[in-house]
């Protein structure tokens, strides 16, 4: 497993770069599979915000806008549920609650219409206290969800944050997203908005691309042990 995964980062994070990726959209003949990529939050709804103002949803939509590139550039087919921080609201949805609502609703639908979906859904944590950090993987209790998480946190603190002692573990039942969703699923909480020096790196183009790397990486991983299943 530590050899697929390297052998997939080096050659990405050297020969993709750290900014930008050839807008190259190809068909994978390797699986039926489509990642879908959900950037947390946005719209109406910035989630979590960080001591200098940084917003959780912009730093989500960044790197799963470089995890769609990262996953294109080598093949394999993806869906993001939003590609902006501007989201279409029905008319009828006329306060922040009721916006918030209906674009779960949105993604929850577009996911579980997906045939053979993989969801990753991308978070940044926070905390009232400045001291903890590092990323951590929740998975889903479709079946695969567990292993899905398990090798991006393996990933992420393999090749981007060995201090990092966190575990992949189960979601919390009242995280609606997850709950909902019909497939393998993980929600991946990239870092701690609260901590200064994480919040640096988290605002960082190269740690983002770093991050898209190991979640491409993982879904190559665990795609390709469902096919030898």
């Amino acid at each position: 497993m530590k050899l697929f995964i390297l052998t997939i980062l080096i050659p990405v994070i050297l020969c993709c770069g750290c900014t930008s990726f050839p807008n190259v959209r190809q068909t994978s003949a390797n699986s039926d599979m489509v990642l879908i990529i959900d950037a947390g939050h946005g719209g109406a709804d910035g989630g979590a915000v960080a001591p200098d103002g940084t917003k959780e949803s912009e730093l989500n939509l960044s790197v799963a806008l470089k995890t769609e590139a990262i996953c294109e550039l080598l093949g394999y087919r993806t869906i993001m549920t939003r590609r902006s921080e501007e989201l279409n609201y029905p008319n009828s949805a006329d306060t922040i609650r009721a916006k918030k609502i209906a674009d779960q609703n949105m993604r929850v639908e577009l996911i579980n219409e997906t045939p053979n979906a993989v969801l990753l859904s991308i978070h940044q944590n926070i905390y009232p206290t400045p001291a903890p950090c590092g990323s951590q993987a929740l998975y889903g209790k479709f079946q695969g969800s567990s292993f899905f998480a398990e090798l991006i946190q393996h990933g992420a603190e393999q090749y981007i944050d060995p201090e990092n002692t966190r575990n992949a573990a189960i979601i919390s039942d009242d995280i609606y997203l997850m709950k909902k969703v019909e497939c393998p699923a993980v929600l991946i909480e990239c870092g701690f908005l609260s901590n200064q020096d994480e919040l640096k790196k988290l605002k960082s183009s190269e740690y983002q691309t770093k991050l898209a790397a190991v979640f491409a990486a993982s879904y190559i991983q665990f795609i390709k042990q469902n096919s030898e299943l």
